[in-house]
Protein backbone atom coordinates (compact mmCIF):
# COMPACT_ATOMS: atom_id res chain seq x y z
CA UNK A 1 0.00 0.00 0.00
CA UNK A 2 1.34 3.43 -0.71
CA UNK A 3 0.26 6.59 1.80
CA UNK A 4 -1.52 9.22 0.56
CA UNK A 5 -1.35 11.98 3.53
CA UNK A 6 1.39 12.17 6.85
CA UNK A 7 0.29 13.90 9.79
CA UNK A 8 -0.50 13.60 13.39
CA UNK A 9 -3.14 12.86 15.83
CA UNK A 10 -3.29 15.10 18.38
CA UNK A 11 -4.77 13.08 21.71
CA UNK A 12 -4.37 15.97 24.62
CA UNK A 13 -0.81 16.94 24.64
CA UNK A 14 0.20 14.42 22.68
CA UNK A 15 1.05 13.94 19.47
CA UNK A 16 1.56 10.77 17.42
CA UNK A 17 3.44 10.76 13.97
CA UNK A 18 0.95 8.68 11.88
CA UNK A 19 0.30 7.72 7.91
CA UNK A 20 -3.11 7.73 6.09
CA UNK A 21 -3.60 4.48 3.80
CA UNK A 22 -6.97 3.47 1.87
CA UNK A 23 -8.45 0.65 3.53
CA UNK A 24 -10.69 -0.23 0.75
CA UNK A 25 -10.55 -1.06 -2.75
CA UNK A 26 -13.23 -1.11 -5.60
CA UNK A 27 -13.18 -4.27 -7.70
CA UNK A 28 -15.51 -3.05 -10.75
CA UNK A 29 -13.70 -4.32 -14.12
CA UNK A 30 -12.73 -0.98 -15.54
CA UNK A 31 -13.02 -0.28 -19.15
CA UNK A 32 -12.08 2.68 -21.77
CA UNK A 33 -13.58 3.96 -24.41
CA UNK A 34 -12.48 2.93 -27.87
CA UNK A 35 -13.04 3.01 -31.71
CA UNK A 36 -15.56 0.34 -33.02
CA UNK A 37 -13.86 -0.39 -36.01
CA UNK A 38 -9.94 -0.16 -35.08
CA UNK A 39 -10.07 -0.25 -31.11
CA UNK A 40 -8.12 3.31 -30.94
CA UNK A 41 -8.46 4.87 -27.35
CA UNK A 42 -10.92 7.37 -27.38
CA UNK A 43 -9.23 11.14 -26.20
CA UNK A 44 -10.48 13.98 -24.76
CA UNK A 45 -9.44 17.56 -25.38
CA UNK A 46 -9.67 20.48 -22.73
CA UNK A 47 -10.98 22.99 -24.83
CA UNK A 48 -12.18 26.64 -23.84
CA UNK A 49 -15.78 27.46 -24.79
CA UNK A 50 -15.46 31.17 -25.62
CA UNK A 51 -11.84 31.42 -27.48
CA UNK A 52 -12.60 27.58 -28.50
CA UNK A 53 -8.76 26.97 -28.11
CA UNK A 54 -7.02 23.83 -26.25
CA UNK A 55 -6.17 24.80 -22.43
CA UNK A 56 -3.63 22.98 -20.45
CA UNK A 57 -3.87 22.14 -16.76
CA UNK A 58 -1.50 24.68 -15.75
CA UNK A 59 -4.09 27.29 -17.07
CA UNK A 60 -7.32 25.61 -15.32
CA UNK A 61 -8.63 27.77 -12.14
CA UNK A 62 -11.66 27.01 -10.40
CA UNK A 63 -14.81 28.81 -11.18
CA UNK A 64 -17.86 29.08 -8.91
CA UNK A 65 -21.37 29.94 -10.94
CA UNK A 66 -23.49 32.00 -9.50
CA UNK A 67 -26.00 31.69 -12.45
CA UNK A 68 -26.70 34.78 -14.98
CA UNK A 69 -23.54 34.00 -16.75
CA UNK A 70 -21.50 35.29 -14.14
CA UNK A 71 -18.53 33.17 -12.77
CA UNK A 72 -16.16 33.78 -10.05
CA UNK A 73 -12.92 32.59 -10.79
CA UNK A 74 -10.99 30.74 -7.66
CA UNK A 75 -7.31 30.52 -7.86
CA UNK A 76 -4.64 28.33 -5.74
CA UNK A 77 -3.66 31.14 -3.79
CA UNK A 78 -6.98 31.53 -2.39
CA UNK A 79 -7.40 27.99 -1.54
CA UNK A 80 -4.22 28.14 0.25
CA UNK A 81 -4.87 31.54 2.34
CA UNK A 82 -8.09 29.15 3.85
CA UNK A 83 -7.82 28.75 7.52
CA UNK A 84 -7.26 24.77 7.84
CA UNK A 85 -6.19 24.80 11.23
CA UNK A 86 -5.90 20.55 10.64
CA UNK A 87 -4.21 20.82 7.67
CA UNK A 88 -1.73 18.39 8.92
CA UNK A 89 -3.13 17.44 12.19
CA UNK A 90 -6.29 14.55 13.18
CA UNK A 91 -7.96 16.66 16.23
CA UNK A 92 -9.61 14.71 18.81
CA UNK A 93 -12.39 16.31 19.72
CA UNK A 94 -14.24 13.48 21.96
CA UNK A 95 -15.19 9.96 22.61
CA UNK A 96 -18.78 8.76 22.18
CA UNK A 97 -20.75 5.10 22.17
CA UNK A 98 -20.55 3.93 18.70
CA UNK A 99 -23.95 3.23 18.28
CA UNK A 100 -24.28 6.73 18.78
CA UNK A 101 -23.10 7.72 15.16
CA UNK A 102 -25.56 6.87 12.66
CA UNK A 103 -23.83 4.56 10.06
CA UNK A 104 -25.34 6.85 7.39
CA UNK A 105 -22.72 9.31 8.06
CA UNK A 106 -19.42 7.14 7.36
CA UNK A 107 -18.12 8.01 4.10
CA UNK A 108 -14.63 6.18 3.52
CA UNK A 109 -12.27 4.35 5.43
CA UNK A 110 -8.32 4.93 6.06
CA UNK A 111 -6.26 2.30 7.85
CA UNK A 112 -3.40 4.81 10.24
CA UNK A 113 0.55 3.37 10.21
CA UNK A 114 2.74 4.83 13.19
CA UNK A 115 5.42 6.95 11.87
CA UNK A 116 8.95 6.60 13.39
CA UNK A 117 9.16 6.73 17.14
CA UNK A 118 5.63 7.59 17.67
CA UNK A 119 4.10 3.47 17.79
CA UNK A 120 4.29 3.47 21.79
CA UNK A 121 1.53 6.26 22.03
CA UNK A 122 0.25 5.09 19.11
CA UNK A 123 -0.46 1.20 20.67
CA UNK A 124 -1.37 3.19 24.35
CA UNK A 125 -3.99 5.03 22.32
CA UNK A 126 -5.03 2.19 20.87
CA UNK A 127 -5.59 -0.01 23.76
CA UNK A 128 -7.19 2.74 25.85
CA UNK A 129 -9.36 3.40 22.87
CA UNK A 130 -9.94 -0.44 22.55
CA UNK A 131 -10.92 -0.46 26.69
CA UNK A 132 -13.03 2.02 26.43
CA UNK A 133 -15.70 0.50 23.75
CA UNK A 134 -15.82 4.46 22.58
CA UNK A 135 -15.17 5.89 19.11
CA UNK A 136 -13.25 9.20 19.01
CA UNK A 137 -14.65 12.19 17.11
CA UNK A 138 -12.19 13.88 14.95
CA UNK A 139 -11.05 16.70 12.51
CA UNK A 140 -8.86 15.91 9.34
CA UNK A 141 -8.00 17.72 6.50
CA UNK A 142 -7.87 16.32 3.33
CA UNK A 143 -7.74 17.11 -0.54
CA UNK A 144 -7.86 20.81 1.12
CA UNK A 145 -11.47 19.81 2.57
CA UNK A 146 -12.17 19.67 5.85
CA UNK A 147 -14.00 16.57 7.21
CA UNK A 148 -15.39 14.90 10.03
CA UNK A 149 -14.07 11.35 11.18
CA UNK A 150 -13.51 8.78 13.93
CA UNK A 151 -11.25 6.99 15.21
CA UNK A 152 -11.84 3.05 16.21
CA UNK A 153 -9.74 -0.12 16.75
CA UNK A 154 -9.98 -2.59 13.59
CA UNK A 155 -7.71 -5.57 13.89
CA UNK A 156 -4.69 -3.74 15.78
CA UNK A 157 -4.81 -0.99 14.11
CA UNK A 158 -6.14 2.55 14.31
CA UNK A 159 -8.96 2.91 11.71
CA UNK A 160 -10.29 6.46 10.38
CA UNK A 161 -13.64 6.83 9.25
CA UNK A 162 -14.87 10.07 7.25
CA UNK A 163 -18.36 10.84 7.89
CA UNK A 164 -20.54 13.37 5.97
CA UNK A 165 -21.97 16.50 7.64
CA UNK A 166 -25.39 16.50 9.36
CA UNK A 167 -26.57 19.16 6.41
CA UNK A 168 -25.32 16.91 3.74
CA UNK A 169 -27.30 13.90 5.01
CA UNK A 170 -30.96 14.47 3.12
CA UNK A 171 -34.27 14.22 4.56
CA UNK A 172 -37.09 12.07 3.45
CA UNK A 173 -40.04 13.17 1.97
CA UNK A 174 -42.56 10.61 0.54
CA UNK A 175 -45.95 10.63 0.17
CA UNK A 176 -46.60 7.35 2.43
CA UNK A 177 -45.49 8.76 5.29
CA UNK A 178 -48.17 11.12 5.76
CA UNK A 179 -50.74 8.27 5.02
CA UNK A 180 -52.98 7.15 8.15
CA UNK A 181 -51.77 3.19 7.75
CA UNK A 182 -52.66 0.57 10.22
CA UNK A 183 -50.42 -2.65 10.55
CA UNK A 184 -52.79 -5.79 11.83
CA UNK A 185 -51.08 -7.70 14.68
CA UNK A 186 -51.17 -10.46 13.34
CA UNK A 187 -49.45 -9.31 10.28
CA UNK A 188 -46.96 -7.97 12.27
CA UNK A 189 -46.36 -11.46 13.97
CA UNK A 190 -46.09 -13.02 11.00
CA UNK A 191 -44.14 -10.63 9.32
CA UNK A 192 -41.40 -11.49 12.47
CA UNK A 193 -41.88 -15.29 12.34
CA UNK A 194 -40.34 -14.71 8.86
CA UNK A 195 -37.56 -12.69 10.14
CA UNK A 196 -36.64 -15.31 12.59
CA UNK A 197 -36.87 -18.05 9.97
CA UNK A 198 -34.16 -16.03 7.98
CA UNK A 199 -32.07 -15.09 11.11
CA UNK A 200 -28.43 -15.97 10.70
CA UNK A 201 -24.86 -14.70 11.54
CA UNK A 202 -23.35 -12.29 8.78
CA UNK A 203 -20.30 -13.63 6.89
CA UNK A 204 -19.16 -11.14 4.42
CA UNK A 205 -16.77 -13.88 2.79
CA UNK A 206 -20.37 -16.12 1.93
CA UNK A 207 -21.66 -13.64 -0.54
CA UNK A 208 -19.71 -12.80 -3.93
CA UNK A 209 -20.25 -10.19 -7.03
CA UNK A 210 -21.97 -12.43 -9.62
CA UNK A 211 -21.97 -9.90 -12.30
CA UNK A 212 -18.34 -9.59 -11.73
CA UNK A 213 -17.53 -12.98 -12.15
CA UNK A 214 -19.88 -13.21 -15.37
CA UNK A 215 -17.91 -10.52 -17.09
CA UNK A 216 -14.73 -11.55 -16.26
CA UNK A 217 -15.85 -15.12 -17.53
CA UNK A 218 -16.67 -13.02 -20.67
CA UNK A 219 -13.97 -11.46 -21.21
CA UNK A 220 -11.58 -14.40 -20.71
CA UNK A 221 -13.66 -16.15 -23.07
CA UNK A 222 -12.88 -13.61 -25.41
CA UNK A 223 -8.94 -13.81 -25.19
CA UNK A 224 -9.03 -17.36 -25.46
CA UNK A 225 -11.35 -17.10 -28.71
CA UNK A 226 -13.73 -19.67 -26.93
CA UNK A 227 -17.23 -19.53 -26.88
CA UNK A 228 -19.15 -17.84 -23.85
CA UNK A 229 -21.76 -20.11 -22.07
CA UNK A 230 -24.45 -18.23 -20.87
CA UNK A 231 -25.24 -18.50 -17.13
CA UNK A 232 -28.88 -20.58 -16.40
CA UNK A 233 -31.43 -17.96 -16.03
CA UNK A 234 -32.41 -17.55 -12.16
CA UNK A 235 -36.17 -17.76 -10.73
CA UNK A 236 -38.75 -14.32 -11.88
CA UNK A 237 -39.15 -12.76 -9.05
CA UNK A 238 -43.05 -13.44 -7.87
CA UNK A 239 -45.61 -10.23 -8.44
CA UNK A 240 -46.72 -8.48 -6.15
CA UNK A 241 -48.81 -10.75 -3.62
CA UNK A 242 -52.38 -9.12 -3.34
CA UNK A 243 -52.70 -11.15 0.00
CA UNK A 244 -50.30 -9.85 2.79
CA UNK A 245 -50.92 -12.86 5.13
CA UNK A 246 -50.86 -15.52 2.67
CA UNK A 247 -47.53 -14.32 1.23
CA UNK A 248 -45.79 -13.86 4.82
CA UNK A 249 -47.18 -18.00 5.63
CA UNK A 250 -45.56 -18.85 2.09
CA UNK A 251 -42.56 -17.37 3.20
CA UNK A 252 -42.21 -18.66 6.39
CA UNK A 253 -42.93 -21.75 5.04
CA UNK A 254 -40.21 -21.61 2.03
CA UNK A 255 -37.40 -20.49 4.53
CA UNK A 256 -38.20 -23.53 6.99
CA UNK A 257 -37.44 -26.17 4.07
CA UNK A 258 -35.19 -24.19 2.51
CA UNK A 259 -33.11 -24.80 6.12
CA UNK A 260 -34.94 -28.61 5.89
CA UNK A 261 -37.32 -27.92 8.42
CA UNK A 262 -40.27 -29.82 8.48
CA UNK A 263 -43.66 -27.84 7.17
CA UNK A 264 -45.58 -26.27 10.35
CA UNK A 265 -49.26 -27.47 8.91
CA UNK A 266 -48.08 -30.97 9.63
CA UNK A 267 -47.52 -33.97 7.25
CA UNK A 268 -46.70 -33.05 4.13
CA UNK A 269 -45.40 -34.27 0.63
CA UNK A 270 -41.34 -34.32 1.16
CA UNK A 271 -39.29 -31.81 -1.18
CA UNK A 272 -36.23 -32.71 -2.99
CA UNK A 273 -34.30 -30.60 -0.32
CA UNK A 274 -35.97 -31.92 2.84
CA UNK A 275 -35.50 -35.62 1.77
CA UNK A 276 -31.71 -35.41 0.90
CA UNK A 277 -31.83 -33.77 4.65
CA UNK A 278 -33.37 -36.37 5.82
CA UNK A 279 -31.68 -39.49 4.53
CA UNK A 280 -28.56 -37.36 5.42
CA UNK A 281 -29.10 -37.33 9.22
CA UNK A 282 -30.24 -40.96 8.80
CA UNK A 283 -27.23 -42.26 7.74
CA UNK A 284 -25.53 -40.09 10.93
CA UNK A 285 -27.43 -41.26 13.43
CA UNK A 286 -26.34 -44.26 15.60
CA UNK A 287 -27.15 -47.61 14.70
CA UNK A 288 -27.90 -46.82 11.35
CA UNK A 289 -25.91 -49.45 9.70
CA UNK A 290 -27.77 -52.52 11.80
CA UNK A 291 -31.18 -51.44 10.29
CA UNK A 292 -31.18 -53.80 7.34
CA UNK A 293 -29.73 -56.51 9.29
CA UNK A 294 -32.66 -56.30 11.37
CA UNK A 295 -35.01 -56.32 8.62
CA UNK A 296 -33.77 -58.79 6.77
CA UNK A 297 -33.82 -61.22 10.10
CA UNK A 298 -37.24 -59.70 10.78
CA UNK A 299 -38.47 -60.59 7.33
CA UNK A 300 -37.15 -64.21 7.78
CA UNK A 301 -38.91 -64.65 10.98
CA UNK A 302 -42.53 -63.28 9.15
CA UNK A 303 -41.74 -65.59 6.22
CA UNK A 304 -41.56 -68.55 8.86
CA UNK A 305 -44.51 -67.62 10.17
CA UNK A 306 -46.31 -67.26 6.92
CA UNK A 307 -44.90 -70.62 5.65
CA UNK A 308 -46.55 -72.34 9.37
CA UNK A 309 -50.12 -70.25 8.22
CA UNK A 310 -50.12 -71.66 4.98
CA UNK A 311 -49.56 -75.08 5.90
CA UNK A 312 -52.27 -75.25 8.89
CA UNK A 313 -55.05 -74.65 6.21
CA UNK A 314 -53.98 -77.53 4.19
CA UNK A 315 -54.17 -79.99 7.38
CA UNK A 316 -57.52 -78.90 8.14
CA UNK A 317 -58.46 -79.44 4.43
CA UNK A 318 -57.33 -83.05 4.46
CA UNK A 319 -59.37 -83.78 7.48
CA UNK A 320 -62.05 -82.37 5.85
CA UNK A 321 -62.11 -84.62 3.28
CA UNK A 322 -61.18 -87.97 5.37
CA UNK A 323 -64.29 -87.43 7.27
CA UNK A 324 -66.32 -86.49 4.04
CA UNK A 325 -65.18 -90.05 2.42
CA UNK A 326 -65.91 -91.95 5.72
CA UNK A 327 -69.72 -90.14 6.01
CA UNK A 328 -69.88 -91.48 2.18
CA UNK A 329 -69.21 -94.96 3.05
CA UNK A 330 -71.06 -95.55 5.71
CA UNK A 331 -75.10 -94.50 4.11
CA UNK A 332 -73.82 -97.34 1.48
CA UNK A 333 -73.43 -99.88 4.27
CA UNK A 334 -76.73 -99.29 5.77
CA UNK A 335 -78.48 -99.70 2.54
CA UNK A 336 -76.87 -102.33 1.89
CA UNK A 337 -77.88 -103.85 5.50
CA UNK A 338 -81.83 -103.10 4.14
CA UNK A 339 -81.75 -104.51 1.18
CA UNK A 340 -80.66 -107.97 3.05
CA UNK A 341 -83.18 -107.96 5.52
CA UNK A 342 -86.31 -109.10 3.94
CA UNK A 343 -84.63 -112.00 2.42
CA UNK A 344 -84.27 -113.15 5.85
CA UNK A 345 -87.75 -113.23 7.10
CA UNK A 346 -89.25 -114.56 3.56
Amino acid sequence: MRAIWKGAVSFGLVSIGVKLYSATEEKDIRFHQVHRDDGGRIRYKRTCSVCGEEVSYDDIAKGYDLGGGEMVILTDADFADLPLTSSRAIDVLEFVPAEQVDPILYNKAYFLEPEGTATKPYVLLRDALADSERVAIVKVALRQREQLATLRVRDGVLLLNTMLWPDEVRTPDFGFLDEDLKVRPPELAMAASLIDSMAGEFQPDAFTDDYRAALQEVIDAKVEGREVVQPAEEEAAPAAAVDLMAALKASVERARVARGEAPSGGAGEPTPISSARSAKQAAKAPGAKAGPAKKTTAGKTTAKRTTATKAEPTKKTTAKKTTEKKATKAPAKKTAEKKAAPRRSA
